[in-house]
């Protein structure tokens, strides 16, 4: 048996990217930030912030790409993926975070939409729920 589940509350580094495969599924791409507070072997409190790089396909892109913005917090809920593929001869490898629900938190950034509540939820099996 494994699971493979992530969950992760941050904020967005950018605002997201759309695209759209060949057969005109919408992809959504972007980065959160999360935070931590440690102390160091010398007693000092140190800070690490980790990037993480979200995809969301579908529904759940078109409604990121409309209502996410740089700044913006929010909790993605998904599954860890590793890509690889070729380059000119050279190797890449990118491990993100296959988003199955996007939900917004916090107040949305000051040029978003004025009929926007500040919590909105989506995820792959429902409807949008803003």
């Amino acid at each position: 048996m494994s699971l493979n589940r992530v969950m992760v509350i941050g904020h967005l580094g950018q605002d997201p990217e759309i695209r759209y495969t060949p057969a005109g599924l919408p992809v959504a791409n972007f980065t959160v930030a999360t935070n931590e507070v440690f102390v160091d072997n010398e007693g000092k409190r140190q800070e690490r912030t980790e990037w993480h790089r979200i995809v969301v396909m579908g529904k759940i892109a078109l409604t990121c790409n409309e209502y996410l913005k740089k700044g913006r917090q929010v909790f993605v809920e998904g599954r860890v993926q590793t890509r690889e593929w070729e380059n000119n001869g050279q190797s890449n490898r990118r491990t993100e975070i296959v988003a199955a629900r996007v939900q917004f938190l916090g107040a949305p950034p000051s040029d978003a939409r004025a009929d926007e509540s500040s919590v909105g939820s989506v995820d792959a099996d429902s409807e949008i729920a803003i």
